[in-house]
């Protein structure tokens, strides 16, 4: 008999097998479910540090926008640690703002904050230049020579690439800030207890530095407030500005030379030919800062004696320049107007006006004026205002040798055309000679040398010496010393022209133009500048003996000073009779 085999029980097989499928269905589940929250988490997390990292990068760019000084000197960590009182105040503002006027309350003032942060930086960048804040109304026409320097230094597509990039930061700082305003607008509103708080510490904080007067910055006091100070400076200068032109012509119209007679005009200089040259970045500084006086000052006392050597003496002063670090023709433009001539709104107006110049009151002296401008490298419609007879540029002056970076020549050129082409002439008129010797020009990247005055000629005799336009400015302090360098060049040419060329006829009264940028003065270094008359004819000097000058090349430390408006009159009073 076979055995009965025992068939499965398929129902129970299946109740199993399905049980169990079920159950690793769900597992799968969970499993998917909890990698999904893990991923979710993660995410979220994610988001978190994110959104955070927003934040921190909002508050730290509101608070440099609220502590960034507005000098470039100023410009140190130290000058980052500090307590802004428009910061305090904001917080306050958005915390009293109803409900729904916070929005618009955050944006505003994050987007006032950005135009006054854009403000700033102008203003930083016209003190590390000029030494002076941005004009708002007058500084514009001074944009278009940056975008022509930009131009020759880097091409027309260089050029308008930076305009544009400008453009965009300047808009997209003002976009930023006010999204950043609201972003931390929000962050105050959700804490508000902490926020209140900490607004009430931070400004019990900045009272008490205020009253001490805590600084760690010479100038940048902890207890900031420099957003509603320079908001209040520059609405104060708009106003000012735009009475500027108002007040230049009631000065303009005080003239007491205008109408006096040729045979009444220099009749103490009749029959000597004047050199007025303007020696570019020739400050105080030069004389009497530690880091160039013991060169320069050398410079100045030898070329005393080689002069005296050679029967010329020297008298010397200070004159204060209307402009500092560039802006060389509103110099120009002062001294030889006497009128105080310090932005280009001035200047343009005075151009555009009949003043009576000091090369005019040599015209009318009979003598023939001419102004040799290397620098000049287009049409100057300012030359016949002036009152030149002929205006001898980078276009006419013949040069065939290289470039000096800035200065398309070197000054020892320049000053050999006048004397080939105006003082070497035979049956001539006296000669009143203007010109602006700017081989001491920043970069200071590329300094001629002297050769022999024989040798000049068309200047090809440089070739080898000079760097292009675009030269790189020296790097870390070396800038310095090859900035002395230049004024030593220049001085050491003006000395050996007088030996080489002068007779008992010449003439010569040199000046700076303005002190160079802060980067070479260093802070508060003032507005003064040198001013040498020297002449072999003892009568000329016999008429300025009262004027407190020193004698020599080199300027008494406490010697007079004088704003240069006032030289055209005193010049003119002096050798009038």
């Amino acid at each position: 008999m076979g055995v009965a085999r025992r068939r499965p029980d398929r129902a129970g097989e299946d109740a199993l097998t399905t049980e169990s499928r079920v159950e690793r269905e769900e597992a799968k589940r969970d499993e998917t479910a909890e990698a999904a929250a893990v991923r979710a988490d993660g995410r979220s997390g994610r988001r978190r540090v994110a959104a955070r990292a927003v934040t921190v990068a909002a508050f730290l760019f509101v608070l440099v926008a609220l502590v960034l000084p507005d000098e470039y000197a100023r410009l140190t960590p130290a000058a980052f640690v500090r307590v802004p009182v428009e910061g305090i105040a904001g917080v306050v503002l958005i915390l009293a703002a109803p409900q729904r006027a916070r929005r618009y309350v955050a944006l505003a003032a994050g987007a006032l904050l950005g135009v006054l942060t854009v403000l700033k930086v102008m203003d930083i960048g016209f003190d590390a230049v000029l030494v002076r804040p941005f004009d708002l109304v007058l500084d514009w026409p001074l944009l278009r020579p940056a975008v022509e320097f930009v131009e020759e230094s880097a091409g027309r597509a260089g050029a308008i690439g930076a305009v544009v990039a400008v453009g965009a930061l300047l808009v997209g700082v003002v976009v930023l800030m006010a999204l950043a305003a609201l972003r931390l607008s929000r962050v105050a509103v959700r804490h508000d207890r902490k926020a209140a708080k900490t607004a009430a510490v931070l400004g019990v904080v900045w009272v008490v530095c205020a009253a001490l007067g805590v600084r760690f910055v010479d100038g940048v006091p902890v207890a900031a407030r420099s957003d509603a100070v320079l908001a209040y400076d520059h609405a104060r200068q708009v106003r000012d500005s735009l009475n500027d032109r108002e007040e230049f012509a009631k000065a303009a119209a005080v003239d007491a030379f205008r109408d006096t007679p040729g045979s009444r005009m220099l009749a103490g200089l009749r029959g000597k030919d004047v050199l007025l040259a303007f020696v570019e970045s020739y400050g105080r500084t030069a004389v009497e800062n530690p880091q160039y006086a013991p060169q320069v000052g050398a410079i100045l006392d030898d070329g005393t004696r080689r002069l005296r050597g050679a029967g010329f003496s020297a008298r010397s002063g200070w004159l204060t320049s209307p402009t500092a670090g560039g802006g060389s023709w509103l110099a120009h433009a002062t001294l030889l107007s006497g009128l105080w001539v310090d932005n280009p709104q001035r200047y343009r107006t005075l151009v555009n006006s009949d003043r009576f110049t000091l090369n005019q009151a040599f015209r009318r002296a009979d003598s023939r004026t001419v102004a040799l401008m290397p620098a000049i490298t287009r049409a100057w419609p300012e030359g016949s205002f002036f009152g030149y007879d002929k205006v001898y540029d980078n276009r006419n002056l013949g040069y065939r040798g290289p470039r000096f970076s800035f200065a398309t020549m070197p000054d020892q050129y320049t000053l050999s055309v006048l004397q080939r082409t105006e003082l070497d002439r035979k049956d001539r008129a006296p000669v009143m000679a203007e010109t602006a010797l700017v081989s001491s020009h920043a970069p200071w990247a590329s300094i001629p040398r002297l050769v022999g005055w024989d040798q000049v000629g068309d200047g090809s005799v440089f070739t080898g010496m000079g760097k292009g336009y675009d030269a790189a400015w020296p790097s870390g302090g070396r800038v310095r010393t090859e900035y002395r360098k230049s004024i030593e060049y220049t001085l050491n040419t003006l000395v050996s022209y007088v030996e080489t060329y002068g007779d008992d006829d010449l003439v010569l009264v040199f000046l700076g133009d303005h002190e160079p940028a802060p980067l070479i003065t260093g802070p508060d270094a003032g507005r003064d500048v040198p001013v040498t008359i020297v002449a072999k004819d003892k009568a000329v000097l016999d008429k300025v003996s009262g004027w407190g000058w020193q004698d020599g090349l080199r300027p008494a430390k406490n010697g007079p000073v004088w704003p240069m408006s006032a030289f055209r009159d005193r010049f003119l009073t002096a050798f009038g009779g």
